[in-house]
């Protein structure tokens, strides 16, 4: 079974920070394997940097895609498979993105559910959630899915449970985590990680100081 996943997003409020680069080196330097940012806030130029350097840490890097748009949300996974990340999240137009991933060796997973605005919000009820959810799950090129969960306004586990339960691939759940017993929910719910930005960011996970190093290490506790 796969080690339940902590992904550091280098983001705030749905954007890449100024800072990632200084922040991706803290984490890397602590042992966090699983780093990524989304592709707005910071230029290419920049965000190739930043996944270059994930690279030679040897960690894996995600991009995850938060425009609504079609047309942005292509010309986001063509900059993906330009970077060279190792995994594609979010994004809901899935038929116009399965012909861009051939012959490219990308994890993909998309958002399950009615995903709209920026910063993203997720609408539905937990079957029609994990409906949509095993509908892309059903496509070879899809590795798994990615799950904003506490961005809906209904029962945030059973959404995630319903969602896991319904797909034989792994779940990724997204957006707005910030304590552990949000963690603690994921990972009883069923899913195979979590990511966490702004609060660690912001200095609000709950910690021993609000610096950066002490907040990913008190993330980092709550997945032993």
């Amino acid at each position: 079974m796969e080690t339940f996943r902590f992904i550091f997003m280098l983001t705030r409020d749905d954007r890449t920070v100024e800072t990632a680069l200084e922040a991706a080196e803290t984490a890397l330097r602590l042992g966090i394997r699983h780093v990524g940012f989304k592709d707005i806030g910071l230029p290419v130029e920049q965000l190739r940097i930043l996944a270059d350097r994930i690279r030679s840490a040897g960690a894996t890097s995600y991009l995850e895609i938060v425009s609504p748009d079609r047309e942005r949300e292509l010309d986001s996974v063509r900059a993906g498979l330009a970077l060279g990340v190792d995994c594609l999240m979010g994004g809901t137009h899935v038929p116009d993105v399965l012909p861009l991933l051939a012959g490219h060796d990308v994890a993909y997973y998309p958002f399950a559910g009615h995903v709209v605005g920026h910063p993203s919000v997720l609408k539905g009820s937990p079957e029609e959630i994990a409906r949509n959810a095993a509908e892309w799950a059903a496509h070879p090129a899809v590795t798994g899915l990615d799950l904003l969960a506490y961005r809906n306004d209904g029962n945030v586990p059973e959404v995630i449970r319903a969602s896991c339960e319904a797909v034989k691939k792994p779940v990724i759940v997204a957006g707005s985590i910030s304590t552990p017993e949000q963690i603690r929910t994921v990972r009883k719910a069923g899913a195979t990680g979590f990511t966490v930005g702004t609060s660690v960011l912001e200095g609000t996970f709950p910690a021993g100081s609000r610096g950066l190093e002490d907040q990913l290490r008190a993330v980092m506790a709550c997945c032993s």
